[in-house]
């Protein structure tokens, strides 16, 4: 699926409804924007929480999960460079 866009004078584009439908995309999520060569390429990026979805026991859910995760996973490595 491609569609044709026009780049704005502040450099933004928008993304298609069909596409960000297709590819799931929402308001406020994040996307990886890289460039290789002349090609530009967009990436979903998706949520930490989805990602590690029940692979963790947590007695209590944090407000933020994706914080609570960077959160340990940052605490995780300080343990792994002693």
């Amino acid at each position: 699926m491609s569609t044709i866009v026009k780049v704005d004078r502040k450099g933004r584009v928008v993304i298609p409804k069909s596409i960000r439908e297709k590819v799931k995309l929402k308001e406020g999520d994040y996307v990886n924007v890289k460039a290789e060569g002349k090609i530009i390429i967009i990436k979903p990026l998706g949520s930490i929480a989805d990602k590690y979805f029940g692979a963790f026991k947590i007695s209590r859910w944090p407000k933020n999960l994706d914080e609570f995760m960077a959160e340990a996973i940052k605490r995780w490595w300080k343990t792994q460079s002693t």
